[in-house]
């Protein structure tokens, strides 16, 4: 009975979505024809800083001494990093502040995947909701486009779904296959049923009693520390003056000449290195601060309504031997209804994540109930004879998703799925919400907002294709010639092109000789250490 009403809804949902899935494909070839056709008509993107970058020193004094910028961000996440280099190549003279590190809050703290959703999927499907099957749609297209900018940071990664109930294969079958379609020509590899035997000869650790096969099917795994990195450098190589360890005391307003209405044209900015404090102008102020979005709504108008409602996700790290080198798990439906991954990352299995509100601070910790979720979830997966323990955690790490409610919903209540773009009365510009995986269209359509509210003289996005910094002349084989040309060890050489990618080669300059016959250079700074 339960497998007629999930095929039932299944082919129903599937049969309207077929509609517009067909239809949306076509507008989006329509869409990405012309976009690309502008991009070619306009040739190559200047980029001021193609060899060295400006120092911190020489950044700030940009800050500090130019006029006024068109666009200022607030926020180094990947939100933030993006709204910076989408800015700068539309040609918008553009500054970014952070008050920490580039991407050393919520963006370095995720799942490190890059995803279209297959949960959201499901969702759209049987609740026929088009808005959600869109954000599916978008999230799987981005995914595509960082794949391509990114291959050093980047790669499709196999993830298996096992399945314990025979009703269950043809149903996720038909979710799996269908997430395959709406990838549409950019779906990575196609997925796959596996037999029992098959699926536990490529996950040997896999739970053996009532197995009765899997499901592979395809998303993208980065290194979202790098990824946010390498997004911020690309956005300072085209021109934008960037500054870490820069927060935001107060925004600057003036009047409106014409309404008389207080704007906001800037902010006063301290150097947290140093103290020393000063204004940085703009014409334009986005704010980009993940779960301090309302610090600087507060900071706008202190009458404005909190929309963030934090919610940490913990994720921990355990020893590689607890999944296979080259293929992941996914739990579709954990004990309290969440979803949980089951990942080989950095030689090591990354688990996570948990959906538990907390409060904003800069420095969440994982709480011990969460870190023992995951590790009940993971011990429902695995074979007997694989412990799972408390001391196998080698790491955890808790991360605040910034959820948000749309200040212009009549139900202030309910949480946004997606993303959401306020223009406060004052022209401040906030992009809170969204995921990693749509940072560079949620910063289109920020800067649209931006260009259109604040009457800027700027042409359409021109991010998608834009490669990376460390991308362009990255290959799989060019640790090789660092093998060769540098005398580095295979490890230390893999490692080093998978981090900077095509500027791997510089670093390896800097690299210190042994006095050893092998390796002739690159001292670690840990011996014996495994990246």
């Amino acid at each position: 009975m339960a497998f007629r009403k999930a095929v039932k809804g299944t082919l129903i949902g599937g049969g309207a979505v077929a509609t517009a899935f067909g239809l949306s494909q076509l507008f989006e070839y329509r869409k990405n024809q012309a976009r690309l056709a502008y991009v070619e008509a306009q040739g190559e993107l200047k980029v001021p800083f193609k060899d060295a970058l400006p120092t911190r020193e020489e950044q700030l004094s940009t800050l500090r001494n130019t006029e006024e910028f068109d666009v200022l961000v607030v926020g180094g996440g990947a939100t933030g990093s993006g709204c910076a280099l989408d800015a700068v190549t539309r040609n918008l003279k553009t500054a970014l502040v952070e008050r920490s590190d580039f991407s050393s809050g919520t963006s370095s703290r995720s799942t490190k995947l890059i995803h279209g959703g297959v949960r959201y999927l499901q969702k759209a499907i049987m609740k026929l909701d088009y808005e959600q099957y869109m954000m599916v749609k978008e999230a799987l297209h981005e995914r595509a486009n960082l794949l391509n900018i990114a291959p050093h940071l980047s790669a499709p990664l196999p993830i298996m779904l096992p399945v314990y109930k025979w009703w269950q294969l043809p149903y996720y079958w038909a979710g799996i296959k269908m997430y395959d379609l709406v990838a549409g020509s950019q779906c990575l590899k196609s997925s796959y049923v596996l037999s029992k035997s098959k699926a536990l000869e490529l996950f040997p650790m896999l739970k053996k009693d009532k197995l009765v096969g899997a499901i592979v099917y395809y998303d993208g795994q980065h290194n979202d520390a790098r990824m946010n990195l390498a997004i911020t450098l690309t956005a300072a190589r085209h021109g934008a003056a960037i500054a870490n360890y820069t927060e935001v005391v107060h925004l600057l307003k003036k009047p409106d000449p014409k309404t008389g209405q207080e704007k906001v044209c800037g902010a006063h900015c301290r150097d947290i290195i140093t103290g020393q404090e000063f204004d940085i102008r703009a014409k334009c102020v986005i704010n980009a601060t993940g779960p301090f979005t309302d610090s600087l709504r507060k900071m706008d108008s202190q009458k404005t309504a909190n929309i963030c409602q934090p919610s940490a996700g913990v994720h921990i790290i355990i020893p590689g031997y607890y999944s296979p080198d080259n293929m992941g798990l996914l739990d579709p439906a954990t004990s309290d209804g969440r979803v949980i991954f089951f990942l080989p990352w950095e030689k090591m299995t990354i688990a996570g994540t948990t959906d538990t509100p907390t409060e904003v601070t800069a420095h969440p910790i994982p709480v011990e109930d969460d870190i023992n979720f995951i590790l009940s979830e993971v011990r429902n997966y695995l074979s007997p004879d694989v412990e799972v323990r408390r001391g196998d955690v080698l790491a955890a790490w808790s991360g605040i998703r910034p959820l948000v409610t749309d200040p212009n919903s009549k139900n202030t209540q309910s949480i946004c799925r997606n993303h959401i773009v306020n223009i406060s009365d004052s022209g401040l510009v906030t992009i809170a919400g969204g995921k990693w995986t749509t940072y560079r269209s949620m910063a289109e359509e920020t800067l649209d907002a931006a260009i259109k509210a604040h009457k800027l003289s700027a042409g359409p996005s021109r991010t998608v294709g834009l490669m990376l910094d460390g991308g362009k002349d990255w290959t799989p084989t060019l640790y090789i010639r660092l093998v060769q040309d540098y005398g580095l060890e295979n490890e230390v050489a893999q490692h080093l092109a998978a981090t900077y990618g095509g500027r791997s080669f510089e670093v390896a300059k800097m690299a210190q000789v042994t006095g050893k016959r092998w390796p002739i250079v690159g001292k670690r700074l840990v011996s014996l250490q495994s990246f």
